[in-house]
């Protein structure tokens, strides 16, 4: 029999900002429990939760950590989750799968970028959350600006539960006005001692307890007749009430913490395992065909993959959360996304980077397996004969790109054996080669993302890579109307080659006219792989060319646009009439009109005034509104088109369009020049011409680079 049923078994995930203190707090609930002795820290690298060797270099979370704790007859699992967006994938992936969310608020710094980040995830899960003012010991600290804060950004749904008496220094007390007591905390913080609330802090008590009450019961008929009869609720209520409001995210009750003096920590834990639901609790978990799937231990077992990572010398390790039924050692499990059938050898319970063998996992508890051979994140394994599959984890799309290379000759194959397993980890890496640049590319999540990849690529899979500035897959095209001709004779004894063609070329755009003075006979239009159009006018009258080698000449034309006469790029948006030519009846064939065909469209394509073109970014930029000078300077700076700016929440949002050459570096760069208190995405948007001189300067760079290769 497992240790603790479903409806005793909460998980929860913490999140917040970086810095907010996420792990010092998971600390103190593993402390509080007894599991373990000492409270370690960050600064000491002593942490259960910050174990990996990077994370202890850097001092701040990079992966989310699975932990557990028993805490007054009930199990919570813990994920501890990194603050920075760069890391922003495992975050999700740990809401997906927590029945709660805690969010950290730093009371010296209020509701942070990425705080308004988390809660748009946690608004699209539906999932509980608590709000914890942390860090209240700080000099800084303003708990009323915070609490302030977190009403402007989430709403009055935001309901204080606990308020401190004093803040900085003098942080000793909190008083909740949920059991209308006051908590007494020793420098050393621990265990409170209980005291009544003093007189003069009784009016704002009663205030907040009646508030809170009035946002209980207006959430239950029930309630609110028996609160209008009898003014107050008993304890049973509010924990009732409190419950499912929080289901219905109706209430996200407020808490006080100093997680560095572990001031808090064990009412939390309490409010926790009291109030907080259950997975069989929550709304029963509905399948892509649109099955509900029941969390209670007695149905058909069904897990899901959140997570998976590779262990030297033991392998991949697979986190899972049961979502109905019971697991046990041994079982059989069919895969519903790659119909295989995986044998579970081995569960496990996580704490950081220990692990401990169990028989059975419960539905609603979270744990690991190792060594699934065709099993990764979001896929759903359940008993034989059904067909669940769990909606997947849609996971945050990559602002940066970079270009990547063993150092090594030879060491092609490993790379992409580790580039293969690192996106396997981390389904916010993605890893393609393009055959247009002849590059190897990783798109992250930021350089901090990118740092770690580099981390893992010569720490554990032994590849020294070196990272370079990707190709930029500029574009061409012509702005006016031009033609040309061109003969290709050779002649070697025996049947020789000729082939001469007449050509117009034309930007072609939706909706254009004929073309003036030809007599068209046919008309093929082609969308290119790259983006734009080809338009491929026959015009030839009285058969100068027979029909037969048009092809040939569409051919010819065709692959001097995959390789553009201004930077070798592909061109794009072109109307091409052959009006036009010569042949012979030995010499005409196939190759000499694929010739004649390139040669005429690149003569025509230089005397029509060509425009490089390059790809630009559409690029929102989230900072407060202190910072909107600095970074929109730095935007300028980089060529942006500044679209407008508008307030989002407590934030300003700059909308701007910006060249995919000028966007390099600018994940550090936008880190660095607001501290961490900005935020961006971006994506492809259009193509635009290059200006006069930096259009130049391509050409001219390209063709040097062209005259070298033949030297």
């Amino acid at each position: 029999m497992p240790e603790f049923d479903t409806s005793h078994v909460k998980s929860i995930v913490l999140m917040g900002h970086a810095g907010s203190g996420k792990t010092t707090l998971a600390e103190c609930m593993l402390y509080e429990a007894g599991l373990i002795t000492r409270r370690g820290s960050i600064a000491e690298k002593s942490t259960v939760s910050d174990f990996h060797p990077l994370e202890q270099e850097r001092g701040n979370s990079i992966f989310s950590t699975l932990l557990h704790t028993k805490w007054r007859g009930y199990k919570i699992n813990i994920i501890d989750t990194p603050g920075y967006d760069d890391f922003m994938g495992e975050v999700v992936s740990a809401l997906r799968v927590a029945d709660t969310g805690v969010m950290l608020l730093n009371a010296s710094a209020g509701v942070e970028v990425s705080t308004d980040i988390l809660w748009q995830y946690a608004e699209e899960f539906k999932t509980p959350l608590i709000f914890a003012v942390n860090k209240l010991d700080d000099d800084h600290a303003d708990f009323e600006k915070t609490v302030q804060e977190a009403k402007n950004h989430f709403g009055n749904k935001v309901t204080v539960v606990q308020y401190p008496l004093d803040q900085g220094k003098d942080f000793h007390d909190i008083i909740d006005v949920l059991r209308m007591t006051m908590y007494h905390f020793k420098n050393d913080g621990g265990k409170p001692e209980k005291m009544p609330i003093p007189e003069s802090e009784k009016e704002k008590a009663d205030n907040l307890h009646r508030e809170l009450i009035e946002a209980v019961a207006a959430n239950d008929e029930t309630l609110m007749e028996k609160y209008f009869e009898q003014g107050e609720l008993d304890e049973d209520d509010m924990k009732m009430g409190l419950n499912k409001a929080m289901i219905q995210r109706d209430i996200f009750p407020l808490f006080c913490l100093s997680a560095e003096r572990n001031m808090g920590s064990g009412r939390l834990m309490g409010f926790i395992d009291n109030v907080c639901p259950s997975a069989n609790e929550m709304p029963a978990q509905v399948s892509k065909s649109g099955a509900k799937i029941t969390c209670e231990a007695n149905e058909p077992p069904c897990i899901f993959i959140f997570k998976t990572t590779n262990e030297s010398h033991v392998g991949e390790l697979s986190f899972i959360k049961v979502y109905a039924g019971t697991i046990k050692s041994g079982m059989e499990l069919e895969n519903e996304n790659t119909k295989t059938t995986e044998k579970l050898n081995q569960l496990f319970l996580i704490e950081g980077n220990k692990r401990t063998n169990v028989n059975e996992l419960v539905a609603g508890d979270i744990g690991a397996t190792l060594k699934l051979k065709n099993t990764h994140v979001n896929n759903t394994l359940h008993a034989k004969g059904k067909s669940h599959e769990l909606p997947p984890i849609a996971f945050p799309k990559s602002n940066m790109t970079i270009a990547v290379e063993s150092i090594k000759k030879g060491e092609e194959e490993k790379l992409s054996l580790a580039l293969h397993q690192l996106r396997d980890e981390d389904p916010t890496l993605l890893v393609e080669y393009s055959p247009e640049l002849k590059q190897m590319l990783i798109h992250c999540l930021g350089d901090m993302h990118l740092a770690v990849a580099k981390w893992k690529m010569e720490n554990l899979y032994k590849v020294d890579v070196k990272f370079s500035k990707p190709k930029i897959p500029y574009r061409e095209t012509i702005r006016k109307m031009a033609e040309a001709n061109y003969k290709h004779k050779k002649q070697s004894g025996g049947a020789g080659q000729f082939g001469e063609v007449y050509m117009r070329i034309e930007p072609w755009y939706e909706g254009m006219p004929e073309p003036a003075g030809l007599n068209v006979r046919a008309r093929d239009n082609y969308d290119l792989d790259w983006g734009g159009k080809l338009v491929f006018y026959n015009c030839i009258v009285g058969g100068a060319i027979d029909t037969r080698f048009l092809p040939s000449i569409l051919k010819g034309v065709m692959e001097k646009m995959h390789n553009g006469p201004l930077t070798g790029s592909f061109v794009r948006d072109v109307r091409v009439c052959v009006f036009d030519g010569k042949m012979h009846a030995v010499d005409s064939n196939d190759i000499s009109f694929k010739i004649a065909g390139l040669q005429a469209f690149r003569q025509a394509f230089q005397l029509a005034d060509p425009q490089l073109l390059e790809p630009i970014s559409k690029v929102e930029v989230w900072c407060p509104e202190d910072l909107t000078g600095a970074v929109m300077g730095d935007l300028q700076g980089r060529r942006a088109l500044v679209e407008g700016i508008e307030a989002d929440r407590n934030f300003q949002k700059i909308i701007a369009k910006v060249p995919q050459a000028e966007m390099e570096g600018y994940s550090s760069s936008l880190r660095s020049l607001t501290q961490g208190r900005a935020k961006f995405n971006g994506y492809f948007f259009e193509y635009a011409p290059v200006p006069y001189e930096l259009q130049k300067k391509l050409v001219d760079d390209y063709s040097k680079l062209k005259a070298d290769e033949i030297e």
